[in-house]
């Protein structure tokens, strides 16, 4: 199988920053560290076990309404991007296993006329947990099938009562650079910052997603409160969030702010819409070896392509 560049997934602008600072440095050990840390998107090999003794945790379904099946365990708990704990995507079940995710508070503010603050129990008791089967297309090419455990957005906000001027939903990750040794980047602005249109946050398909195949979320799938949007670029759905808050104004989110050619706030899957750097057209799913095409709005189309009327997705993107 021929390996694709780390270059050509890591964005350009950080592979390159990075190798001129490694240069200006001298810091040969140092420049290997960071070669190793850019992940690629090229079929991961058999992960070492990272994952308590005991049976495979099952799902309640099997495949999802497209008859896709799901994507094994071991590869959706060892084949990650989680940038907080290392770029290296089979990495991150290792550097993030001491992370301890209980206790857990997380807090929704600003224009709702109910701002509330709540313990992780309480959300995982309050909403009734679902199983959901959604795809998952990074906009790195790659695919999976996940069944998520969690609760629609809407449910949560429809408690706080977003205010008439209210119009997009903020969401950040936890800041701590000693448990997410991944924040000392010094090249990204952290913390992780994510948004969503109102009406995108409070349609149904849109998940907070407490756990995965029958289980409590673990570190590196974003324990113990993500965000899950399965129409939209896998990097649209922000882990580890500990602030909810309702805007007037667009947010900026991470990668608008660092990559801004690349990464746009709408981010849906678009096949017609090439990242700079490759093609969307297709994508290869995660336990197989050929590639398949991209579905618009990654199959939801029928659902969500309603909300983007008159809109122009080759500019907004």
């Amino acid at each position: 199988m021929t390996r694709i560049p780390s270059s050509d997934i890591t964005p350009e602008w950080l592979y390159r920053q990075r190798r001129q600072f490694l240069r200006s440095a001298g810091a040969l050990g140092l420049a290997a560290a960071a070669l190793v840390a850019c992940g690629d998107a090229t079929q991961p090999t058999t992960p070492a076990p990272t994952q308590p003794a005991g049976p495979t945790p099952q799902a309640a379904g099997t495949a999802d309404e497209r008859g896709d099946p799901l994507t094994d365990f071991d590869s959706v708990t060892n084949y990650n991007n989680f940038y907080e704990f290392s770029m290296d995507k089979e990495a991150v079940a290792r550097v993030s296993a001491g992370f301890v995710a209980t206790p857990w508070q997380v807090t929704i503010d600003g224009l709702v006329r109910n701002p509330r603050t709540y313990a992780i129990e309480d959300l995982a008791s309050r909403f009734d947990q679902l199983e959901r089967i959604y795809r998952l297309r990074c906009v790195e090419g790659w695919s999976m099938v996940i069944p998520w455990l969690g609760f629609p957005l809407h449910r949560l906000l429809a408690e706080v009562e977003p205010t008439a001027e209210a119009r997009y939903v903020r969401f950040e990750t936890l800041h701590d650079p000693e448990r997410m040794p991944g924040q000392r980047d010094p090249w990204f602005t952290w913390p992780y910052v994510e948004g969503l249109r109102l009406d995108e946050a409070q349609h149904d398909l849109t998940l907070l997603a407490t756990g995965l195949y029958g289980r409590t979320l673990l570190p590196q799938n974003g324990a113990p409160l993500r965000l899950v949007v399965p129409w939209k670029y896998g990097f649209k759905s922000i882990k580890s969030i500990v602030r909810i808050e309702l805007t007037a104004a667009q947010p900026t989110s991470l990668w608008m702010a660092s990559a801004p050619h690349e990464y746009g706030f709408y981010a849906n899957v678009n096949p017609e819409v090439a990242h700079p750097r490759w093609s969307q057209a297709t994508e290869r799913r995660i336990g197989e070896v050929s590639r398949r095409e991209t579905l618009p709005f990654n199959g939801y189309a029928a659902d969500v392509a309603g909300l983007y009327a008159g809109m122009d997705l080759r500019v907004n993107y």
